[in-house]
């Protein structure tokens, strides 16, 4: 397969450095944030598990814990609800973006 050339974004950030730079710095920041950083304590690492302990919560208070059973699935009111496996990590809408129920 031939490699089509520059995409029209990297032709523009050719033709302006300014440009080029403030999204090279915007990029910088959202890698160390969200990405790759390996502290303990890093933004996505923060967020992944406090939904992680919300979900076990869920899932201990209706006693199904660490014994497979249905997963728990958000609703569109970001509730959680225990749903079918199956059905909830099938469901993949339209782009990929879900269908929440």
């Amino acid at each position: 397969m031939a490699h089509a050339g520059p995409s029209r974004s990297s032709k523009n950030y050719r033709k302006s450095p300014k440009s080029a730079a403030k999204k090279r710095a915007y990029d910088r920041e959202y890698r160390k944030k969200e990405k790759g950083s390996k502290a303990p304590d890093s933004a996505k690492k923060r967020r992944l598990n406090k939904e992680g302990a919300r979900r076990w919560a869920e899932r201990k208070k209706r006693g199904i814990a660490g014994k497979g059973g249905p997963d728990m699935s958000h609703t569109t009111k970001n509730k959680l609800v225990a749903e079918n496996k199956t059905k909830n990590r099938g469901r993949n809408g339209k782009n990929g973006k879900s269908t929440k129920k």
